[in-house]
């Protein structure tokens, strides 16, 4: 995680240059079962939680959720695989799955989404798509207001 540096004991002329992710930032960060973090989470590289984590988790590449693991917390990714219990909102720039063990209690948005069969999810989804031209993005979300709003009225 650090890098150590003859003189100074760790950090030091070794850094990468900002805005370079260095291969220790890439690695990957295991939560493990029996392990409870409490918290904001933020990671560059890819994150595995087989044990359990409340507040919120983002990581710029992907998620592995375990079996046992238990999740009370909004997710933010690039990919997800979840197999446990998550508490929470998940956010997935692009793929999210879920496996025949995962319970899900909360909304999802994903560009693909894949729930095989025997998962449990409970919220509302919404599929992404940022290749879509801005214009028709927008009528989409004024198409769902104006549902919104019949619904209310009736």
């Amino acid at each position: 995680m650090f890098k150590k540096n003859q003189r100074e004991g760790w950090g030091g002329d070794s850094s990468p240059a900002e805005g370079d992710v260095s291969q220790d930032e890439l690695r990957d960060t295991i939560i493990a079962q029996g392990v409870k973090v409490e918290g904001d989470f933020k990671s560059k590289g890819n994150i595995i939680i087989e044990g359990m984590v409340s507040g919120s988790v983002k990581t710029e590449n992907d998620l592995h959720v375990g079996e046992k693991a238990k999740i009370s917390a909004n997710l933010t990714v690039q990919n997800a695989h979840i197999a446990g219990e998550v508490h929470g909102n998940i956010k997935a720039k692009e793929k999210l799955e879920l496996a025949t063990t995962s319970r899900v209690y909360g909304d999802i948005e994903a560009k693909t989404l894949i729930i095989n069969a025997g998962a449990i999810f409970n919220g509302k989804c919404a599929m992404t798509d940022e290749s879509a031209p801005a214009n028709i993005r927008a009528d989409k979300k004024l198409k769902k207001e104006e549902d919104a709003r019949e619904k209310i009225e009736e």
